[in-house]
């Protein structure tokens, strides 16, 4: 009886912590790839879920049952229940494969050159290459013949302490690298991150959907000035990308 007083405790718990879950997802996301990799989480954390709370309440029920035992006694064997819970097992691992290879084989998570190189190919992406310095990014617009930096301007850059500007709602290629050390590109608010390596060209695809200003952090310690390695990615309106890209020392960009 105690056994079947467990199952709507457990049901319970499950619909408790899922009203918890069902805001976070149906929040509105930044970027696709942020969509993507939070509704990957979310579809593996309900899967996690009844499973963590029915082996946690069969590990408190055989405790609460024998907590009066004096000896331990051997177990049977159950071919059955050893089966049960292999083939359980392979199933759950089989699924959370299948989601996360679903999601991590999208190009807006993990691109390659190839799909860099396809995205480049159609019409109104931008692409920027944002290049790693110790201890400042660089951002190079390669198709608008425009260089500015993160940092101050020097011989190579004319227009320092600037944002990575991006229009919204269109496809972005970014190409990291690096001039000295290995840096990281990592903007946590729109799922983005990559190595930048020196002799190395890593790439990111995504589209922001949300106007605004996202944190840029250097992920990888460079050295003594790492900590301050930071930057913004600023989404704006087409108009507004228009205009800075065609005088970005005096353009104001409003978000």
């Amino acid at each position: 009886m105690r056994g079947k007083r467990l199952v709507p405790v457990l049901v319970a718990a499950v619909g408790f912590l899922a009203a918890f879950v069902d805001p976070v997802a149906a929040q509105q996301y930044q970027s696709v790839t942020e969509e993507l990799i939070r509704n990957l989480n979310s579809m593996l954390l309900a899967a996690a879920l009844p499973v963590t709370l029915l082996v946690e309440g069969i590990l408190v029920y055989t405790v609460w049952k024998f907590r009066n035992s004096d000896e331990a006694k051997p177990t049977k064997e159950n071919r059955r229940l050893e089966i049960t819970w292999t083939v359980a097992t392979a199933v759950v691992l089989l699924f959370v494969g299948v989601a996360a290879y679903g999601v991590m084989a999208q190009p807006s998570v993990t691109a390659t050159q190839a799909d860099a190189q396809e995205a480049m190919a159609e019409d109104d992406t931008v692409v920027v290459d944002s290049v790693g310095v110790q201890w400042y990014w660089n951002y190079e617009y390669p198709e608008e013949n425009l260089t500015v930096s993160s940092g101050a301007a020097t011989g190579d850059v004319d227009v320092g302490n600037q944002p990575m500007v991006v229009p919204e709602d269109t496809k972005l290629v970014i190409r990291t690298k690096s001039t000295d050390v290995i840096h990281a590109f990592h903007a946590p608010e729109i799922g983005l991150k990559a190595d930048a390596v020196p002799g190395q060209t890593n790439y990111l695809i995504t589209e922001v959907n949300e106007k605004g200003t996202y944190q840029l952090y250097c992920a990888e310690f460079c050295g003594q000035g790492h900590s301050e390695m930071l930057g913004t990615i600023a989404v704006v309106e087409e108009d507004t990308y228009q205009e800075w890209v065609e005088d970005p020392e005096n353009t104001t960009i409003d978000v």
